[in-house]
């Protein structure tokens, strides 16, 4: 049962969220990085493609909350199927926003055959593919597919402006939290009801340099790791 529905973007502070709410007692806490360690992950994710209605409390078992796509792309629908749970719209500025997801997509790619091809987090983001293709067109254009880059930066930052926008107008006030990580835990915390953890550093994850490591690894045929082994 979702407690926490994410609605940011990719790149908006959602993996030191996920570790924020996994702290206070919100976890665990659904991230993309949970399709990549776990193979199980996309075939769970596989029937919102479907045109009949997603059984959220399938797809989502053993989770109390969601950040990060697949699920925050969701976010409206999850909303609806659990409507006492709260939400958290993570922001940043839009143009390092830009940058950042930029980034992430500047990987080399893994052919069959090359160092890494076998890695499993590999198999399972080509089976989990349908699904970030459909987020991906549905987000930034019909002619866009998850790997490529961004659309010009003048696109995607009103794309990203008008999310927000959407989350905004779309719930009210007192379920809707518009949260940046440089804020730290005292907005957080009061909005879930729970007290600020003592003496302890609000998470800033650096999901980049992980990112970085991670394609480090698959080059050399190693297994990915998940960033939040190191997290406290």
């Amino acid at each position: 049962m979702l407690r926490v529905i994410g609605a940011g973007f990719p790149r908006t502070g959602t993996t030191s969220l996920k570790a924020a709410l996994d702290r206070l007692g919100f976890g665990p806490c659904h991230h993309m990085v949970e399709v990549l360690m776990r193979p199980e992950q996309a075939e769970r994710w596989l029937p919102v493609l479907s045109d009949g209605p997603t059984d959220w409390e399938q797809v989502l078992e053993g989770y109390q909350s969601a950040v990060d796509w697949p699920g925050s792309f969701f976010w409206r629908e999850l909303a609806d199927a659990y409507p006492d749970a709260k939400v958290i719209l993570t922001v940043r500025d839009p143009h390092r926003w830009y940058a950042s997801f930029c980034n992430l997509l500047d990987r080399p790619q893994v052919s069959p055959g090359a160092p890494g091809a076998g890695d499993p987090a590999m198999e399972t983001m080509m089976r989990f593919r349908p699904v970030m293709d459909l987020i991906g067109r549905s987000t930034f254009g019909d002619s866009w597919s998850f790997g490529e880059s961004l659309p010009g930066e003048e696109h995607a930052v009103e794309v990203f402006r008008r999310h927000i926008e959407t989350v905004k107008e779309s719930l009210p006030a007192e379920r809707l939290l518009v949260f940046q990580a440089s804020q730290g835990w005292e907005p957080l915390c009061e909005f879930l009801g729970v007290e600020p953890p003592k003496d302890e550093p609000y998470p800033h994850l650096n999901d980049s340099e992980s990112l970085r490591r991670n394609r480090e690894r698959v080059m050399r045929g190693e297994p990915m790791v998940s960033p939040f082994d190191t997290a406290s």
